[in-house]
């Protein structure tokens, strides 16, 4: 855990020093100033509006105990082995078995899952599923990757900018370095994002496989959910497609794909997972 958290915390250090660094290098002070007001601007609309943004671009609903009791029975009873409140449910009506959970903090989560999921998985499965969405509540992950997800946004738009606005002293960049860096540097952001993102889907593994109180359901889980997301498409806006359990849209792979990969290869994650029975 602490070696996941220290990982995590350096990957966010760095994704904040190549924001600021940026900002002062492509315009001073000013540029320092900007690269603030501007992150501090993303993460805001992020941090209040995420979780309605969210289910909108997957096209969940919410829903109460008497729309889906047992699903509700379910995740009442493993938040209670979490220690966290009841989160709000909700459901989307897609094929593809899936699952995902958003809002800024443990009174204000949601666990969102598809309607194939209910349908596809056999219950200990759904159990193991809904046990990883928990984790993520508990390690409050949805506000560290809000946090990555406003620089990486901000980095990206910061160095348009300040090239085309100008610096302290009304003199553009170099037009050769601003275009290389309005290229380059949304692309850094994106890696470090990523990075982070893979080290908090090791960590609600983790701690998924402890509340569920044995890891083999969640490893069975990831293992048929890998296989279908390959098989059955989900309608989704692709910037909303990394908040899933298992990445409904991106291609799997190691090298250079896996840089750019929101999730660390599932083979890797079950591995992780079943390493846990002898770690007891």
């Amino acid at each position: 855990m602490l070696k996941n958290n220290a990982k995590t915390f350096i990957l966010m250090a760095g994704l904040l020093a190549v924001f600021l660094v940026l900002g002062q290098w492509l315009g001073g002070n000013q540029g320092l100033f900007l690269a603030l007001a501007l992150g501090g601007f993303f993460n805001f609309i992020m941090y209040f509006f995420s979780d309605r943004l969210v289910l909108k671009m997957y096209g969940a609903r919410r829903v109460a105990r008497e729309d889906a009791p047992a699903l509700y029975d379910l995740v009442d009873r493993l938040r209670q082995r979490a220690g966290l409140p009841m989160p709000a449910l909700a459901i989307t009506q897609q094929d593809q078995p899936n699952a995902f959970a958003t809002g800024r903090n443990p009174q204000r989560a949601v666990v969102a899952v598809t309607t194939g999921l209910l349908e596809r998985l056999p219950e200990d499965e759904i159990a193991g599923v809904i046990a990883h969405e928990l984790a993520h509540i508990k390690n409050r992950d949805m506000l560290i990757m809000t946090v990555a997800a406003g620089l990486a946004a901000a980095i990206g738009f910061l160095p348009r900018l300040i090239f085309f606005g100008g610096s302290s002293d009304d003199e553009h960049p170099n037009p050769v370095i601003g275009l290389v860096l309005m290229l380059l540097a949304p692309i850094g952001a994106m890696i470090i994002q990523m990075a982070v993102s893979r080290r908090r889907e090791f960590e609600a593994d983790r701690v998924g496989a402890e509340i569920l109180g044995r890891p083999e359901p969640l490893a069975s889980a990831l293992q048929r959910l890998d296989s279908l997301s390959r098989q059955i498409p989900m309608d989704v806006v692709p910037a909303a497609a990394p908040l899933a359990q298992v990445n409904p849209l991106a291609a799997h792979g190691g090298g250079l794909a896996g840089l750019f990969s929101t999730h660390p290869p599932t083979a890797r994650r079950v591995e992780a997972l079943l390493a846990l029975r002898h770690a007891a």
